[in-house]
This record gives structure tokens, C-alpha cells and sequence, in this order.
């Protein structure tokens, strides 16, 4: 599906930029391991730590604090930040708790929130909620938004 993705971005003039945080670098290791990403692919973010998603993604302190690192607003304030300091056609960010620990009742393990932004659209965010050890649940991530990002250009 990712050789799709930049086929398609490439015949389009499109680029893609990321800002990962649960998937600590997966998602830009997964599209740089097919021949053709760089004429698409400008870069990621992966802001791991809340300070890095404040100071390198412009996530504001107080929806830190308000919603949490793992919530539908810093996935919302992450891929807008992606694409103020990437200037990509394509954002995408991804945020939640891959586990064992740091869930909880409201947030349990598996949480996850991709943020989706084309052009000048409004971001798409979608929650969703994987179940399995911690690289199965990166790894369900990393495949979420690969196809949010192939399914956003196939409409």
C-alpha cells in the first residue's frame, strides 16, 4: 500500500510529512524503506515527550495539561504543528499508550488518536482502540495511518 501512496503523491506533486509519537519513528522508517519516498516524503517530527510536542509541533501547554498527550486535541494541535514546520500537502499525526503501562480506566492501553490533514482541510481525527502487546499496537498504528493516508487519496 505505501508504494500506492507514493505512486500516487508523486504523480501528484503531493508530500507527506509525519509527527509521530507512540509510533516513535515507525510509520517514516515504513515509507523510507520503499524505493521513490524522497521524491514525496519530506520528514517527521517524533515528538515523544510532551516538551518536544510543545516546542517542535506548537502543542500548547494547556491542552497538554486540559486533554492529555494521549487526546483528540493534541492529535488535532500535532498535525497542525506538522504542517506549520513542514509545510507538507499531506500531515498526519499519531499520539496514544502502546503499553504495558500508562493506561488507565479513561485512557487504557491501546488508546490511539491519528490526526489527518489534506491541503487546507480541516484535520480528520479518528480514535481508535488496539488490543494486543506494545509492538502489536505500534505496529496497528503505523498500519492505521497508512491507510487513512492511501484512503484520503483514492477519494
Amino acid at each position: 500500500m505505501i508504494d500506492k501512496i507514493i505512486n500516487i503523491c508523486s504523480s501528484r506533486g503531493l508530500t507527506i510529512g509525519l509527527a509521530e509519537s507512540c509510533t516513535g519513528g515507525m510509520i517514516s522508517e515504513m515509507i523510507t524503506s520503499v524505493s521513490g519516498s524522497s521524491k514525496v516524503f519530506k520528514g517527521a517530527i517524533v515528538s515523544y515527550s510532551d516538551n518536544i510536542k510543545e516546542s517542535l509541533l506548537d502543542v500548547s501547554k494547556e491542552t497538554l495539561i486540559t486533554y492529555g498527550a494521549v487526546s483528540e486535541e493534541t492529535a488535532r494541535e500535532m498535525v497542525l504543528g506538522c504542517r506549520k514546520k513542514l509545510l507538507t500537502d499531506i500531515c498526519v499525526s499519531v499520539t496514544g499508550i502502546a503499553g504495558p503501562t500508562g493506561g488507565s480506566v479513561e485512557k487504557p492501553v491501546g488508546l490511539v488518536y491519528i490526526g489527518l490533514l489534506v491541503g487546507r482541510n480541516i484535520p480528520l481525527l479518528r480514535k481508535y482502540k488496539f488490543n494486543g502487546n506494545r509492538d502489536e499496537i505500534r505496529r496497528q498504528s503505523a498500519a492505521a495511518v497508512i491507510k487513512l493516508i492511501y484512503e484520503a487519496l483514492s477519494i
